[in-house]
């Protein structure tokens, strides 16, 4: 899933031109060796000033004091969002060309990777100072939020937890661990066994019976009821006003792209039905989703639990340095 180019290049590279390297607090910690790297290597190609912010506000401060300067951002997929996020709020995204060094694990850069940036240090460097400007699509919503790659709206049925035993197999220890023992035969004071008494069995079936019925009855999405397992999503799904899904039929999930570079800067919505068949595709410009409260991930964050919300997509509204095809 990834925001791709539009296909409206812009020139080709900044080498010679003046740099603001701003370098996430992360990845100094994360792998300090890949930043030297990364900035020994712009160091060498441009005139770069160097900011270290400690927070959120320097961060921000920095940006906003660049001048002239063209931003890179040395850090993982949050960092590159929150720069992102502050030239939208500036209303300046589309006049500033962004470029990103990705420092950090595998998962932590997994959207810039889709977004065509490497991920070796040196490799993103030099594609910072020799590579092409791409305009990008990007999504907005009714807050004012911002998604680069694409969003899911997952059903919130969860496989079972690790390390949780499961009840088919009650005596069964956990890897590691000893397992447990069934009480064995007492033995008296004169050293002659005496029987285990036995505790009466109507209870513990009157306890399963009471067990069984309040899974079968409780209402769908409640802890231990059955039908949270397969009930789904209730969710509302809206295409430019035409109806995707209604709440009379469960999704699986919903995902949303900004576009696939076509040049029509429309975004791509795929519905996922909880029962068997084919999913639901469509193209729109606005998307807009309701039902119960439910949440999604908006590339690497995590929103809600809202009741409604409407993305739309903005063409070429961000520009990111990548390197040449």
């Amino acid at each position: 899933m990834s925001a791709q180019p539009s296909g409206h290049s812009l020139p080709d590279g900044i080498r010679g031109h003046p740099l603001l390297v701003v370098i996430d607090p992360a990845a100094r910690r994360t792998d300090g060796e890949s930043v030297r790297i990364a900035k020994d290597v712009l160091c060498a190609g441009a005139a770069a000033k160097i900011c270290l912010p400690d927070g959120p506000e320097e961060y921000a401060r920095a940006l906003a004091r660049r001048g002239h300067r063209r931003p890179v951002v040395i850090g993982d997929d949050r960092a590159l969002l929150r720069a992102v996020a502050l030239l939208h709020k500036e209303r300046d995204l589309a006049g500033v060309a962004l470029a990103v060094v990705p420092v950090g694990a595998p998962g932590a850069v997994a959207l810039s990777r889709a977004l065509g940036v490497p991920t070796d240090a040196v490799a993103a460097a030099r594609a910072v100072l020799d590579g092409t400007e791409q305009s990008l699509h990007l999504l907005t919503d009714d807050s004012d939020g911002i998604v680069l790659g694409g969003l899911d709206i997952p059903s919130g049925t969860e496989p079972e937890r690790p390390g949780v035993r499961s009840l088919r197999s009650p005596w069964k220890a956990p890897e590691g661990r000893r397992a447990r023992h069934l009480p064995g035969p007492r033995v008296g004071a004169d050293g002659i066994p005496r029987p285990v008494p036995r505790a009466p069995w109507w209870p513990l079936l009157a306890r399963r019976v009471r067990t069984a019925l309040s899974r079968l009855t409780a209402p769908a999405g409640t802890p231990g009821s059955r039908r949270s397992r397969t009930a789904g999503h209730r969710l509302r799904v809206e295409a430019d006003g035409v109806v995707l899904a209604d709440l009379d039929r469960p999704v699986r999930w919903v995902s949303v792209t900004p576009g696939d570079g076509d040049g029509a800067g429309l975004a791509e919505v795929v519905v996922h039905w909880q029962e068997a068949g084919p999913p639901v595709r469509a193209r729109a410009r606005a998307v807009t989703v309701s039902g119960a409260d439910f949440r999604y991930r908006a590339d690497v964050v995590v929103g809600g639990p809202v009741r409604t919300r409407t993305w739309t997509v903005h063409p070429d509204a961000w520009r990111l340095t990548l390197p040449h095809d």
